[in-house]
């Protein structure tokens, strides 16, 4: 059932992975998807897909999807995105925040750079294509904002800890601001305008990206967990009106309530 018809998608960190399958996913409730991401070619064995491929990938399926070059750490890329979709589509409906990155490291060994590409993709990225599209959501008269997050975003208390994280405290950090301060934050602020700011975050997920550094580069491991949970819970949220937001909300656990 087409139950997105007429919408228009906005999906970062679409060139494989979790972006993939809800760019697919989003595709076949009817909407049409601008597939965005920095990945035109592949340049690396681990890290398939591009872009023009999960656009492809859409179209054969009958739906209709761009391939929209955008790097989150850019704020001209980031604006041109937006107004490239809009030159396609006509509007924008739906943006999902899913572009991200992970770099890991202790505080003592993490480098400044790594820090600010942290900040820069997983938070102001986002907080920046918002921005951006607002506009545009207010002209549709309303639409759905969903940010992807993670269980990292999620911190246990006061210690002592049986079983501290490994890969350091920053992606977790800037996902924690992302899910609840940012996300509840501009819930309340949008809510009169009918847009819906919900958080969804995957389980502990083996894709492309989090095996990358493992993965040999000459010949990868093309075998790769499916994000099947979190497409099915990002199309479930953006078929719910105005008025379910600023949840935060685990793909399986959404997936399991709902019997998606």
């Amino acid at each position: 059932m087409k139950t997105l018809e007429g919408k228009v998608a906005l999906v970062t960190g679409a060139s494989r992975g979790i972006g993939e399958y809800v760019s697919l996913e989003l595709g076949r409730a009817g909407a049409a998807v601008a597939v965005a991401a920095r990945s035109e070619e592949v340049k690396d064995k681990r890290l398939p897909g591009t872009i023009h491929s999960v656009a492809q990938a859409i179209k054969d399926e009958g739906g209709q999807a761009a391939g929209i070059y955008m790097d989150m750490r850019d704020p001209e890329s980031i604006a041109a995105g937006v107004a490239k979709t809009v030159e396609l589509f006509g509007r924008v409906d739906i943006i999902v925040n899913n572009a991200a990155i992970l770099v890991p490291g202790s505080i003592e060994s993490i480098q400044p750079r790594h820090i600010d590409l942290i900040w820069q993709v997983d938070l102001r990225g986002p907080i920046l294509l918002i921005r951006e599209a607002l506009p545009h959501l207010r002209a549709a008269g309303g639409g759905h904002i969903i940010n992807v997050s993670s269980r990292a975003g999620v911190f246990p208390g006061p210690g002592p800890y049986d079983n501290p994280r490994a890969g350091g405290p920053f992606y977790g950090m800037v996902k924690a601001g992302l899910q609840a301060a940012l996300s509840q934050s501009l819930a309340m602020e949008l809510q009169s305008a009918n847009i819906s700011v919900n958080v969804l975050a995957p389980g502990p997920d083996q894709d492309a990206g989090n095996l990358f550094a493992e993965n040999d580069p000459q010949k990868p491991t093309l075998e790769f967990e499916r994000a099947d949970a979190m497409a099915k819970g990002t199309r479930w949220i953006c078929e719910q009106g105005p008025e379910f937001t600023g949840h935060i909300l685990f793909d399986e656990d959404l997936c399991r309530e709902k019997g998606l």
